[in-house]
């Protein structure tokens, strides 16, 4: 039963972050990345406070598991702040959600690769082979109708290397933290660095905010508040592998968006990319969903 609802509070994560690409297209439109990330983020870290005063109340009294939510919480929200920063520049410098979506679903692929390098978790053949497919997809969809490879793809690729920590860090200290207060910690912490270098760089104005109301509640509330705490709930019954191969879906549901909603296309060669892409991050996870079923049936 909490596998089952793990997965289902997986696959709403990436159903409300694929769609959040769009959002994020609407919004660079008129602010820029630490400004749009730094007031979504806050609305998410304020959205949740009300509820943590419901479900998570009594977790007050725990200072032992009040402290390590805290500093979780700042380190989530570190890895958060570096990864959302570049995501947002690529989609900035791309104008692409679809195309932002599955670059940064390499994230999924990385996980594994990083916990054999720094962890030394046993590594299979079919991560490996998911490695090549997912870089041969890359290739595919950053040269989609270019002679080379533009810097919004390269910063969104390196974006997927903070996305890769951020899920190992929220693996490292899902199980003896609040959820709610952990995510609102590594939201207050990701939006007050975002907001210092906003202010610092981009000095967003009034107007500006107000044109992009919309992407913001819905980036902010949706994606931040509503999403990632349904991550962080999802992966405490999850192994991070997993829980990313559920995630990866997140670029379907964003190439769907970008579609329906802005009416984005790529050339045939992005196409058979994205599905080369798609094809790797599913590969690199089979073996392990085999175990995991020998497992539960006692093998």
């Amino acid at each position: 039963m909490k596998r089952i609802k793990s997965t289902i509070l997986l696959i709403l994560t990436a159903m409300i972050w694929g769609f959040a690409f769009v959002a994020q297209r609407y919004g660079s439109e008129h602010l820029g990345a630490f400004s749009f990330n730094g007031i979504r983020f806050m609305m998410g870290a304020i959205s949740l406070i009300p509820v943590i005063l419901i479900f998570e109340k009594d977790d007050i009294k725990d200072t032992k598991k009040l402290k390590k939510t805290f500093i979780g919480g700042i380190f989530a929200g570190l890895a958060l702040f570096c990864a959302s920063s570049l995501q947002q520049m690529g989609v900035e410098m791309t104008q692409s959600a679809g195309k932002s979506a599955f670059i940064t679903g390499l994230y999924t692929v990385i996980v594994p690769v990083a916990s054999f390098i720094l962890f030394k978790k046993r590594t299979n053949i079919c991560t490996w082979l998911g490695v090549v497919f997912a870089v041969t997809g890359l290739y595919l969809i950053s040269l989609s109708g270019k002679t080379k490879v533009e810097l919004g793809d390269l910063v969104l690729l390196l974006g997927t290397i903070f996305w890769a920590t951020h899920i190992l860090v929220i693996d490292h200290f899902v199980n003896d933290v609040s959820p709610l207060k952990f995510a609102c910690t590594q939201f207050f912490v990701c939006s007050i660095l975002g907001l210092i270098f906003a202010f610092s760089i981009e000095h967003p104005t009034f107007e500006s905010v107000k044109m992009a109301t919309i992407p913001l509640l819905y980036s902010g509330i949706m994606s931040a508040g509503v999403a990632y705490t349904c991550q962080i709930l999802g992966q405490k019954d999850s192994d991070p592998t997993v829980a990313t191969i559920i995630m990866s879906t997140e670029s379907l549901f964003a190439a769907i968006g970008g579609a329906v909603i802005l009416k984005e296309t790529m050339t045939m060669r992005g196409y058979i990319g994205c599905a080369i892409m798609f094809a790797g991050i599913i590969i690199s996870q089979l073996e392990f969903k085999k175990k995991e079923k020998q497992k539960s049936l006692g093998i």
